[in-house]
């Protein structure tokens, strides 16, 4: 059995282990097994001795978008006291891309099923950087400016990382100060990159211009259509679409066609036409991980985009009578029996499920 050394970016605490954990590359017996959930505690001072796995034990792409989203949050929440990020943030832009390119209906659904854990203010950096990277590989741009645009949008919000989550959670209207703080966070957030060794004026000029709007409505400098980047404009749409996408105390989330269709119809929002075209089919009113219900009664979830066909990928979760289905039941493709009738909120849906039972090991927690 090949063993290789692990880190602490490895183990996600909280959630069962993928593979057996031993404190020796020779150790015949494991410290931890595979499939039990490990405590912080329960490795003091073993990380520094050493820990040990399996080499060939890949982590499946939940387990590995949650790594890096929480090695995510230990970078930008620590950033001021950094001068060399750079490396450690264009590593795990790619690792991310790489992720994405493992399975894209995966990552998709990752989003709308609320499967990537951490704060919102990090987890939202995350959710958009997915996005981002699947709409900039769709419009065939190169491999660097893929890598980019990603990193950008996993760092545009650390100027308010840290009170984001407590404007998220608040329940009353922000006062003109905190809303000041808002429209200031580009800069801040640029300023802060800037401290920590980002010298990229290209990344540096996506964060900051990912708040502006075509007509000039935008933060922090106003700017005007075509002094808008098309890749800040990508990343503004995707910050935009994630945020609709997710609940807040004072509203729903918007349901996946919704929240297309106010991306294509806001005219005060960055559009790029190309963009917007790749959001409509790239990611389409049903993308992978939302909740709907067909036309035959039928509840499911969809697990694929449309393929060359055109054709959706369903799992059927409920019955047209309300029954529940057999763990085991298979998927349906759209043309199989009839198409999507409407999305639905997990409340109107009432069904629950696992998404390793819809996509396998690789969506595994």
């Amino acid at each position: 059995m090949a063993i290789r050394r692990i880190t602490l970016a490895d183990i996600v605490f909280g959630q069962p282990l993928p593979w057996d954990v031993f404190n020796t590359p020779a150790a015949t017996r494991p410290l931890l097994e595979k499939g039990k959930v490990a405590a912080p505690e329960q490795l003091e001072g073993w990380l520094d001795a050493g820990l040990y796995a399996e080499a060939g034990g890949q982590a499946s792409i939940l387990q590995h978008l949650n790594q890096l989203n929480r090695r995510l949050e230990a970078i930008l929440l620590s950033l001021r006291d950094q001068n060399s990020a750079d490396s450690d943030l264009r590593q795990l832009a790619q690792e991310l891309i790489d992720t994405v390119e493992r399975d894209q209906d995966i990552v998709l659904a990752a989003i709308f099923l609320n499967q990537i854990a951490g704060a919102y203010a990090v987890r939202h950096c995350t959710e958009a950087a997915i996005v981002v990277c699947l709409i900039a590989r769709a419009m065939r741009k190169s491999a660097p400016e893929v890598l980019l645009v990603t990193a950008a949008a996993l760092t545009m919000n650390v100027g308010m990382v840290r009170q984001a989550d407590l404007y998220q959670n608040r329940d009353s209207a922000l006062s003109s100060e905190e809303r000041a703080a808002i429209r200031r966070h580009p800069s801040d957030s640029v300023d802060m990159l800037r401290w920590a060794g980002i010298e990229d004026d290209a990344w540096l000029d996506l964060v900051l211009l990912h708040h502006e709007n075509d007509d000039g409505s935008g933060y922090p400098q106003g700017r005007l259509g075509d002094e808008i980047s098309q890749n800040a404009k990508l990343i503004g749409l995707a910050d935009r679409y994630c945020a609709f996408v997710s609940a807040r105390n004072y509203r729903r989330s918007l349901l996946p066609p919704v929240a297309l269709g106010k991306l294509a119809c806001d005219r005060e929002m960055p559009i790029d036409p190309a963009v917007v075209a790749h959001f409509s089919y790239e990611i389409g009113p049903y993308p992978p991980g939302t909740l709907v219900r067909l036309q035959n009664g039928e509840i499911g979830v969809v697990s694929r985009r449309p393929d060359a066909e055109g054709t959706l990928g369903v799992h059927i979760l409920r019955a047209a009578d309300g029954s529940t289905l057999p763990q085991a039941h298979p998927r349906r493709t759209c043309d199989e029996g009839c198409e999507v009738a409407e999305a639905l909120h997990e409340d109107q849906a009432r069904v629950r499920f696992t998404m390793k039972l819809i996509w396998g090991e690789a969506a595994s927690l």
